[in-house]
């Protein structure tokens, strides 16, 4: 009894590590754009122009991909 405990303690600290490892990585950029899109367009205006002056300041004037 007491040997299934400790094979069923190592099975999920095992399955634990391996999820741990397969998470993806988060990008500050992505993270930064999901939660841009799920403001109402009303809501992100003042950063999308906020970007815009940025990006204007820094003389980046191609076009965004998104």
């Amino acid at each position: 009894m007491f040997v299934i405990v400790i094979v069923g303690v190592a099975i999920v600290v095992a399955a634990a590590g391996i999820a741990l490892l397969v998470r993806p990585k988060n990008d500050p950029v992505d993270s930064f754009r999901r939660q841009i899109d799920a403001l109402s367009p009303e809501a992100r205006r003042p950063t999308i122009d906020q970007v815009r002056d940025a990006a204007d300041d820094s003389g980046d004037n191609e076009p965004d991909d998104s």
